[in-house]
């Protein structure tokens, strides 16, 4: 086998059997799996583990994730979440299977805003599960419903995974092309979840919530204030650089210039933190013991997801290095294997690592040589990317090691085991499905 591929399961064992098998922390099995990887160059080891982190310093997804990874903690910290989830209550509240419509919904807008399958399923489900169970639902349909639609936080832009994904792309795409596809696929997968919703009030016969338990529409919005308007920072970036008035800027205005020196990846999280810090700036501290405690609080989340894509981007120049797209051609190449075929063991190869691993750790393993093969067979890149991403989002939904399903369990009283086999029915193969259909172009994923 070529060396570049060998590295590469080797770097993916040892993920795996430090996180999973030894559960060490993540950062500690990136950073292990980095020096494995290296030796694979022989004596060459120092040198290309050196280009490798010069390389990761160097690369703007290393920043871009830190800067998401402040803008969740930012809106969760100043309970910017809570009053959007306050509207989509009083929203969908009413009618019958409210609250798993709420929890999808939620999921949807938390995971665009966080991008973390478990912290998604706790976030929304602490609220909706108990909910859920009080309504009609039993345990085992609520951690069902509350496990699956964990996966949210890799199926919506932005997140953590489009941004490892796009980097791996590099010029094969832009990143506005890869945020509207992901955007139009994450709606698929919401559509699919309110079908299956109604369709599990239909079998289970749920019936509506009282009024009396449901706060007017009126009232939460009065409540919630300005907090809807962080989603505009998700908005303006995108509207600037892709489409018509992008067009026009760059045409007709002294601003077509700079358009280009815009980065989604970079601004869309700035925006979102900069309009939350200014509408949630009543709960912001007022002292310099407050400040201290809410600076630092964010210190934890940025170290953890700092050291682990640091080192994951540098495994991934390092393997660069070694040649892994040209093992990939050279190994495609002899195989007969057409383009739905290869969609098909893609779709497996991610799902099955994204059971014991996150959905941004799945990526980072086997992202790239999932995106090389895919367009070795002639799928289109922006398609390729999109659909890899959607099979990744099935983290939240893949038993046994998923964290999603522990804690939807424990927040609704229900046995793990027990959802096992309807999340694999319900939520994995049909999200894959769903990837499969993208990439061979029969859902369309741009405008």
């Amino acid at each position: 086998m070529p060396i570049a591929l060998l590295a590469l399961c080797a770097f993916i064992a040892v993920i795996v059997t430090w996180n999973v098998v030894l559960r060490r922390n993540m950062g500690e099995a990136m950073l292990i799996g980095l020096l494995v990887t290296a030796l694979f160059a022989g004596t060459g080891a120092p040198r290309a583990l050196l280009d490798g982190m010069v390389g990761a310093l160097e690369h703007e997804v290393l920043f871009a994730a830190m800067a998401f990874v402040l803008m969740a903690y930012v809106i969760d910290r100043l309970g910017l979440i809570q009053r959007l989830l306050a509207i989509l209550n009083s929203v969908f509240g009413r009618l019958r299977g409210g609250p798993a419509l709420v929890d999808t919904a939620g999921s949807a807008v938390m995971g665009a805003l966080s991008g973390s399958n478990s912290g998604n399923t706790a976030a929304t489900g602490s609220f909706t599960g108990p909910w859920m169970v009080r309504s009609g639902w039993s345990p085992t349909r609520s951690a069902t419903m509350l496990a699956g639609n964990g996966g949210m936080g890799a199926a919506l832009p932005p997140s953590a995974s489009m941004v490892i994904m796009t980097g791996f792309a590099g010029s094969m795409v832009t990143t506005g092309q890869i945020y509207l596809a992901l955007l139009m696929a994450g709606i698929y997968q919401i559509v699919w979840r309110f079908l299956l919703i109604f369709w599990f009030v239909r079998r289970d016969g749920i019936t509506r919530v009282d009024d009396e338990a449901i706060t007017p529409l009126r009232a939460s919005v009065r409540a919630a204030g300005a907090a809807p308007l962080i989603m505009v920072g998700a908005f303006v970036p995108i509207l600037l650089t892709v489409g018509p008035l992008s067009d026009l800027l760059g045409t007709d205005t002294p601003l077509g210039d700079s358009l280009g020196d815009i980065s989604i990846l970079i601004w869309i999280p700035v925006l979102i933190t900069a309009i939350a810090l200014v509408v949630g700036r009543k709960q912001l501290p007022s002292t310099r013991a407050g400040w201290f405690d809410f600076t630092t609080g964010a210190m934890p989340r940025l170290a953890v997801i700092g050291s682990l894509l640091f080192f994951a981007v540098a495994a991934s120049e390092v393997l660069n290095g070694l040649g892994l797209a040209d093992d990939v051609d050279r190994i495609l190449g002899g195989l007969a294997i057409n383009q739905y075929v290869m969609v098909l063991l893609v779709a497996v190869l991610v799902a099955v690592v994204a059971g014991p691993l996150s959905s941004t750790a799945t990526l980072t393993a086997v992202g790239q040589v999932s995106l090389l093969a895919l367009v070795a067979v002639g799928v289109d890149p922006v398609l390729a990317v999109t659909a890899i991403l959607v099979f990744a989002s099935t983290e939240g939904s893949s038993p046994p090691a998923s964290g999603s399903i522990f804690v939807a369990a424990g927040l609704t009283g229900a046995k793990p085991e027990k959802t096992f086999v309807p999340l694999i029915v319900y939520f994995m193969l049909p999200v894959l499905l769903i990837g499969c259909l993208i990439a061979w172009g029969v859902l369309p994923v741009s405008l």
